[in-house]
C-alpha cells in the first residue's frame, strides 16, 4: 500500500495520475498547505522540504520496512521503477523499435522539474498571489512560460508523446499545462501541445485522478493566511 501525502496542486496531481494509470493501491492523506499542515513534525519526517507530494511505500521491493520519498519527480521515478511501468527499462541500442528511450524520458522529466514547473509556478505567484502587481515579474514569467510551451510544442510536432510511448515524462508535464489560462497561455498557439494535452486529458486514469481532487475543493482558503504560510518562509522557519 502506498500512502500519498497530497494536495490539489500540479505536483500532487502527477502522483494520482501515475497511481491511477498503473492500478497500484494507495491511500490519500490530505495535507492542506493553505492551512499550514505541511509544517507538522510528522509530515516533516517524510518530506523535510515541507512540500507535497510525498509517499510512504509500505511494501517496497528491496526493503522489509517502509520507504518514504519526497519530490514529485523522484516519486514518479521511484514508482515507475517499482512497477516497471511508464518508463523504458534501457537505453535503445539502435536496433530495437523506437518505442522509447530511458534517457529521453529522464531528460524530459528533469526538464519539467527544472523548467516548466518552477517557471509556471512563478507565473502563478506573480499573477495570482503577489500582494502587489509587478509588471516586470509578470511579463518575465508569462514570456518564459510561453517559451517552454513552445519547446514542448516543437518536441511534439512529430511524435504522440514526449519520449516515445506514454511515460512519466508526460505525466510530469501535463498538470502544469492544465492551468494554461491562468498562465496567460492560449493552447491554440501551440497545436501539437494542444493535441497532446487533449489526448492525456481524455485518458480514464487522468479523469479519475482529477475526480479525486474534487473531494478537497470545499476546503476553506484564506488568501492572506496562505500568503504568510506559503510565501513568507525563510531559513529561520527551518531552523526553529
Amino acid at each position: 500500500m502506498i500512502e500519498l501525502y497530497y494536495w490539489t496542486t500540479p505536483n500532487g496531481h502527477k502522483i494520482t495520475i501515475f497511481l491511477e494509470e498503473v492500478g497500484l493501491p494507495y491511500k490519500i492523506i490530505p495535507v492542506n498547505i493553505g492551512a499550514g499542515e505541511q509544517f507538522q513534525p510528522e509530515f516533516l519526517q517524510i518530506s523535510p522540504n515541507n512540500r507535497i507530494p510525498a509517499i510512504v511505500d509500505h511494501e517496497p521491493v528491496t526493503n522489509d520496512g517502509s520507504i518514504s520519498v519526497f519530490e514529485s519527480g523522484a516519486i514518479l521515478l521511484y514508482l515507475a521503477e517499482k512497477t516497471g511501468q511508464l518508463i523504458p527499462e534501457n537505453v535503445r541500442d539502435g536496433q530495437s523499435p523506437a518505442s522509447g528511450d530511458r534517457v529521453e524520458v529522464l531528460q524530459w522529466l528533469f526538464w519539467q522539474m527544472g523548467g516548466l514547473g518552477p517557471m509556471a509556478g512563478q507565473n502563478h505567484h506573480f499573477n495570482k498571489y503577489a500582494p502587489e502587481k509587478i509588471d516586470y515579474a509578470i511579463n518575465r514569467y508569462v514570456k518564459e512560460t510561453g517559451r517552454l510551451y513552445a519547446v514542448l510544442n516543437k518536441r511534439l510536432a512529430d511524435r504522440e508523446f514526449v519520449a516515445g510511448d506514454y511515460s512519466i515524462a508526460d505525466i510530469a508535464a501535463y498538470p502544469w499545462i492544465v492551468p494554461h489560462e491562468s498562465q496567460s497561455q492560449n493552447l491554440e498557439d501551440f497545436p501539437h501541445l494542444k493535441r497532446w494535452f487533449e489526448t492525456i486529458q481524455a485518458r480514464p486514469a487522468t479523469i479519475r485522478a482529477y475526480e479525486k481532487a474534487e473531494a478537497f475543493k470545499h476546503q476553506e482558503f484564506d488568501l492572506e493566511k496562505a500568503r504568510n504560510l506559503l510565501f513568507n518562509q525563510s531559513a529561520n522557519t527551518v531552523q526553529i
